[in-house]
């Protein structure tokens, strides 16, 4: 080292800081390298994670197209007979068609089936509007709607000579004039959140008909159909209904607005999903409320609660009450939408669990004697499977041929 002159020395000391430097650096940078390509990893991963995810649900949502069969052709015609042209229809629209008609086959062996057997190809007589008269009503189509179609059927009956074939048509223009009927009064043909302002929909009606899942499915119906949506957990007396939301909420991709405390105030839930909906811009908040009756006083007060908080914050708001019925419940489910009408200040109906019940003609007594039009219909389990109401495919739904 004594003879290690100096400045060489120093010169050295800095080309060897120079180079520990630069591996430093070069060290640093592939732990950087090495950082960025981990989260790159993780991020391709989780990218992966949510195309998968997303396939799935496309998977789940998306219908396929099956055979060319009965079922194919009879719902063609249909979306033919309203203007539909070839290239206009879509899958979707024939599996909903398809499902409907599955769905009220048990209605429609109830008592068209029964009908056609009995009539053959012979005219209408007295007699077999008799039978007529009975399978309806079996059907729990309702005192009133079916006097009023029998009375209509015999009228014609007097003046002219009826085929079943022309019958059976005569019966479907009945049918579908009763269930348009309250839809005309409203001056609305289909119930859609109006944009510009916030729609407030409340699904009332009583526990066990379906009214946690409709709230769901409309709500992927109305984020589907490009609607900002909200959900309010108003249940708050079922503590299931909030988890149930929102399982629905993010299958629709819709945010939910809940307490999680015990006994929480249900108004405080719809308070506070007004706020969220006011600064968000929402074009529609849907309001799930506990199931209730007429003779529940305290469930029917938190109701009128409810509104006067809705009233309060944003008296502009269009606001919808939909009693949701399960069309299993036959007569029940017309007692029911009396007490409501009563006391719910109601602007439309919900028909559920349309598929396997023979008691699908429920629809036309609260058409007819609740003058309560049907907003939507559900014929399935699926997240798709409740649809706007369409008299027309309804009736030829209800009187397919077999």
């Amino acid at each position: 080292m004594t003879n290690t002159n100096p400045n060489n020395s120093r010169e050295w000391a800095e080309q060897a800081y120079a180079l520990l430097k630069k591996r430093q650096e070069e060290k640093k940078e592939e732990l950087q390298k090495q950082e960025e390509k981990k989260e790159e990893l993780q991020k391709q991963e989780e990218k992966k994670e949510e195309l998968f995810n997303n396939d799935n649900k496309e998977n789940i949502l998306q219908s396929e197209l099956g055979e060319f069969d009965d079922n194919f052709t009879w719902s063609a015609m249909v979306l033919a007979a309203q203007g539909k042209k070839i290239n206009q229809i879509s899958i979707d629209e024939i599996d909903w068609l398809t499902k409907l008609r599955r769905g009220l086959e048990e209605t429609r062996k109830g008592f068209v089936t029964e009908l056609l057997d009995k009539l053959g190809d012979d005219p209408l007589t007295p007699e077999s509007l008799d039978d007529l008269e009975t399978l309806l009503l079996r059907a729990d189509v309702g005192i009133d709607s079916t006097d009023k179609v029998i009375s209509s059927l015999r009228t014609k009956l007097n003046e002219e000579v009826v085929g079943g074939e022309a019958g059976i048509k005569f019966l479907k223009k009945e049918l579908k004039l009763i269930i348009d009927k309250p839809i005309k009064n409203s001056g609305i043909d289909l119930l859609v959140p109006q944009k510009g302002k916030l729609n407030v929909w409340l699904l009332v009606g009583v526990n066990g008909v379906g009214k946690t899942t409709t709230l769901g499915k409309l709500a992927y119906l109305s984020s589907r159909s490009n609607y900002k949506t909200l959900i309010a957990a108003a249940d708050t007396f079922r503590a299931a209904a909030v988890e149930q939301l929102q399982v629905w909420g993010e299958r629709s991709n819709v945010d939910v607005i809940s307490n999680q405390s015990k006994n929480a105030d249900p108004a405080a839930v719809v308070f506070d999903a007004i706020n969220s909906a006011k600064k968000r811009n929402v074009d529609l908040l849907l309001v799930d409320t506990a199931g209730r009756l007429q003779t529940k006083n305290n469930l029917m007060d938190e109701l009128a609660k409810i509104k006067k908080i809705i009233d309060k914050k944003v008296p502009d708001a269009i606001v919808e009450s939909l009693l949701v019925l399960d069309a299993s419940q036959g007569q029940n489910g017309l007692k029911q939408a009396k007490s409501f009408a009563k006391s719910a200040n109601l602007s439309g109906a919900i028909i559920t669990k349309l598929d396997g019940t023979s008691r699908g003609g429920v629809s036309l007594a609260v058409s007819e004697e609740v003058n309560l039009p049907i907003r939507f219909i559900g014929a399935g389990e699926g997240i798709k499977d409740l649809r706007p109401f369409n008299s027309y495919e309804f009736v030829e739904a209800l009187l397919a041929d077999k």
